[in-house]
């Protein structure tokens, strides 16, 4: 497995430079937060096995580019529940189970916006429920940093499980 990768890294290197590579992440990360689909992490780990010198700078391009698409998803959230009540004319209930769990948690349940599938949507219902915006862009820095920590630190060899 380590040799495909090592032959992946080689080709990446025949072909793209450390720049391109960086934007790529980024564009990569901002897609992958929204409602698009994308996966930053196998871009991350192309470029951080191609260009180890670059681990920290792409961790923080991911970091940045994945909050951006984040705070977009957050604002078609809030945006949205503002356009849906202004043209329905209805109001929306927030008595539900999951709106209230949701409301008793907070922005720090925003954590969770790593999660596959899940965390996207979760972004988009603290936009729409109006959470505190600074204190829901922290808790989703919290997470997708963590997330990228994590990658950045096996791809260096400093997390290992199996040896």
């Amino acid at each position: 497995m380590f040799e495909l990768i090592s032959q992946a890294a080689a080709w990446l290197q025949s072909w793209m430079s450390p720049g391109a590579g960086l934007w790529g992440l980024f564009f990569s990360a901002f897609a992958s937060a929204t409602i698009l689909p994308g996966s930053s992490e196998l871009v991350m780990t192309g470029l951080v096995t191609a260009y180890p010198h670059l681990a920290w700078w792409s961790l923080l391009v991911a970091l940045c580019g994945n909050l951006l698409g984040a705070v977009l998803t957050f604002g078609m959230g809030r945006a949205g529940r503002h356009g849906y009540e202004r043209f329905q004319r209805v109001r929306i209930d927030e008595n539900s189970r999951l709106v209230q769990r949701l409301k008793r948690v907070g922005p720090p349940a925003l954590v969770l916006s790593v999660l596959p599938l899940v965390g996207d949507a979760l972004v988009l219902a603290a936009g729409w429920f109006h959470m505190p915006f600074w204190h829901s862009v922290f808790w989703i820095a919290v997470g997708k940093g963590l997330r990228y920590l994590l990658l950045v630190l096996g791809l260096l060899g400093v997390l290992s499980f199996g040896a």
